[in-house]
Formats: structure tokens, sequence, C-alpha cells
């Protein structure tokens, strides 16, 4: 059983929160596609539901290639600024330029829409690499102290829950401002809003990390790619966690896709996609305290074992939607939200644990290419949210349409609408418990009393 390292290194409030600014990139480029790109082509471009979960799906196999070089360049990078600032400050000048086009095309529809976003949301994920990984390599660095990981990300949750709140209720608001279910003009608006935002949040995490202290190994690690990867796979927890990560987000992803849908087609009102996400997210910005403590408690295995389960009791409770209508969807979702705000919080404090563990006993910085391969993989694996739950409208009869030419869908699509956002992601997330149980990492002894 590997444990982590001892010791204390407070990292500074100022920098805590210039760190945690940084998640509105998180939040917001995983949530905004994963909410509104799927329905945008189904429902806007007339493109049909499995082609529309393969270009949601595509690019972000990229991430396989570009996340672990972008985090093996931020290790070897040298520069007056650290090894990972000058690739936030890279990130935060191309993504939001590249977010903005994916939803701001020609007037084109089917395939050579699908086409054209493929395109611009290969540009958003390579951009967003250049920014993601390297800042998810930081909080490893910063701290050596087990339960400190865990604070000091409770800030970069803090952020996650506003940007999430952002994304899902004003994003939302704003694609559909303009008639029942949104126009192009909307959905434009939208994505320059949000692409405003990102720049904003970027560069205050660029400019908020100047003074972050940096405890990890001082030595890039300059062995070849099959060295390292050869290193990584004896790491069992970095395994462990990647697979408990994937799982964990796949099921993310697919009830982000459905959720549209879900609003649409089973609650019978497109607007509900806005106060479900408020419900989701509003645990997020209220429980932080409560999983830092439980962590504590009962190790962060045990937390997140109890968030994984509500997270799924939650989500199988909605099956009853048709039964019970709105309210019950509402509540649901806020027990969905409670376990969420748990798992986002672990995985990270768990990562940057591993991060640690491994610049001890190595004595090389690797953060990056560790924080690259498990964000690639992750995305990667959570990226065929869409892809299934396009899938299953597609068996389930899915009829895809544009804005002037609304069409009634059959009930066996509005049955798969329903196992989509519910049946299969609870399945999902409990077969996390069983992956959590296999995470061996474990806070450090304490030393004997008369020591």
């Amino acid at each position: 059983m590997i444990t982590p390292v001892a010791g204390a290194a407070t990292v500074p409030r100022g920098v805590r929160l210039g760190y945690g600014v940084g998640s509105f990139c998180t939040a917001t480029v995983n949530a905004v596609p994963g909410l509104l790109l799927l329905y945008y082509m189904t429902n806007f471009l007339a493109v049909p539901a499995w082609l529309a979960g393969v270009v949601v799906t595509a690019p972000k196999i990229w991430d396989l290639v570009v996340n672990p070089l972008v985090g093996r360049w931020s290790d070897r990078t040298v520069s007056r600024w650290g090894p990972r600032r000058p690739w936030l400050l890279a990130g935060a000048c191309t993504l939001p330029v590249a977010f903005f086009l994916v939803f701001a095309g020609p007037p084109l529809t089917g395939v050579p829409a699908a086409g054209y976003v493929a395109v611009c949301f290969l540009a958003t994920a390579t951009a967003y690499a250049l920014f993601e990984v390297p800042y998810k390599a930081m909080p490893g660095e910063m701290t050596h102290d087990y339960h400190e990981r865990t604070s000091l990300l409770q800030w970069r949750m803090v952020f996650v829950g506003v940007a999430t709140a952002i994304s899902g209720v004003l994003a939302p608001a704003i694609a559909t401002a303009e008639g029942q279910n949104g126009t192009l003009g909307s959905y434009r608006t939208m994505a320059l809003t949000i692409a405003a935002i990102l720049l904003l949040a970027m560069l205050g995490s660029f400019f908020g990390t100047a003074r972050a202290p940096m405890t990890g190994a001082p030595e890039a690690d300059r062995g070849t790619w099959r060295e390292q990867l050869a290193a990584i796979r004896g790491n069992r927890p970095f395994l462990w966690l990647t697979v408990l990560a994937c799982t964990q987000m796949l099921a993310v992803s697919m009830m982000l896709a459905a959720a549209p849908y879900f609003a649409t087609y089973t609650i019978g009102d497109p607007k509900a996609t806005q106060t479900l996400f408020a419900a989701l997210v509003g645990p997020i910005l209220l429980t932080m305290p409560l999983w830092v403590r439980l962590a504590r408690r009962f190790d962060k295995r045990g937390a997140m074992v109890l968030a994984a389960s509500l997270f799924g009791a939650g989500t199988a409770a909605a099956m009853a939607t048709p039964l019970f209508g709105s309210l019950w969807a509402h509540v649901t979702i806020l027990f969905v939200g409670v376990g969420y705000a748990g798992l986002q919080l672990l995985q990270f404090s768990m990562l940057a644990d591993v991060i640690a563990v491994d610049a001890a006993e190595t004595g090389k910085r690797r953060a990056g290419v560790l924080t690259g391969l498990w964000t690639a993989i992750e995305s990667g694996v959570s990226s065929f949210g869409a892809l299934i739950f396009g899938i299953v409208l597609s068996l389930g009869g899915f009829v895809e349409s544009q804005p002037d030419t609304p069409v009634r869908q059959p009930d066996s699509a509005v049955t798969a609408v329903l196992i989509g956002q519910t049946t299969i992601p609870a399945l999902i997330i409990f077969t996390s418990v069983l992956v959590t149980l296999k995470y061996r990492l474990t806070p450090p002894a304490a030393p004997p009393a008369d020591a």
C-alpha cells in the first residue's frame, strides 16, 4: 500500500482564488458542448442523431494524442513563469475563439454541418488541452499535505459550481431566448458570451497563480515515452483512479447530453433544462465544506463511495418522472447534485495525491505526463456518453429536425430519452462504486505519541 508524503506547505489565499477561477474553463468547456451541442446539431442543423453523437465523440479521441504531449511539454518547460503557466496563457489566447466558432458556422445542414462542427470542436479540444492539462497538474505541486490538497481543491470546486451554473443555466437561457427552442442567432449569442467569460477566467488564473508554490520534484523526467509509460503502468493508484474517473464521467456526460431532451420530451418544457441544471449545481456551491469533512472522517475512498451512491440513487429515482412530474425530477436531480459535488472534489484531490506520491518516490517531475494521460483517457471515454445516447435515440426512432419544421417524436423515442437520462447512467455510476474499492492510496500514518 502506498501512502502520500506528509508535510505541510500552506498555499496563500490569493493563489487559491487565482487557481480556482481557472475552473471556469474546465466546467464550461465540458458542460456547454455536453449539454447543448448534440441537441444543437440534431434540432438546428438537421444532423442525424447517430452522426451528431460521432461528431461530439470523435474530436475527443484526439485528446489521447494531444493531452499527453502537452503534459510532457509542460513538464520540460523552463521559463521565468514556471513550467505550467506559459501553457495556461497559450490556452487562454486560443480556446475562446475556437469555442465560439463551434456554434457560429456558415449556413450548413446535414453532413456538411457535421463536418464543420467536427473541425471546430477538434480545434477546441486542442486549445483546451493547452490550458487544462498543466492546470490540473498544479495542485499536486503546490503542497505535500494530504488533507490540504482537498481544502485547496474546495476553492476550485466552488468556482466549478459557479461556472457550471453559468453553463447550465445562463447558456441555455441565452440559447432559448428567441422562440420556444431558440434560434441559430441565439446560439451564436450564447457562444460569444461564454467565450468572453472563458477569456476573462483563464487570464485571471494565469495572473492569479503567479505566486503559486512549487513543491514538487525540480527535475523533469527526461525518459522516453516507453520508459515513462512503463513506470506509469506500475502505478496502481493512478490506474485505478483513471478507471474510476472514466466510469463516473461517462455517466455524467451521458446525462448532460440527455438533459435538453429529458426537459423537452419527458418533462414537456425545453426551458426546464435551466432549472434542472440549477438543481444539479446548487449543491456544488453549498456542500463543499461537508465533503471536505467527510473526506477527513471516512478518508477519500469512503467519501467517494458515499458520493457515487447518492448520485446513483438520485439518477435511478428520476426514472419515475413520467409518474410524478417535474417537481419529482428536480428533487431527484438535487440528490444527484449532492453526489456529483463529492465526485468532482474527490477525483481531483485523489489525482493530486497520486502526483505528489509519484514525485516523492521517483524524484522526477512528471505531473504533466500523469495529468495528460488521465485527462486524455477520461475525456475520451466520457465523450462516448453523447455517442451512446445518440445511438439510444436512433434505436428509439428519434427523428431529426430543424426549427421551422418541428416533428412529433414517436413514443419509442420518448422512452429512449428517459432510459438514456436515467437507467443507463445509474447502472454506470453504481459500477464505479466497485471500482472505488480498488483504489488504495491512504493518508500517512500518524507518528508515535513519544516521537
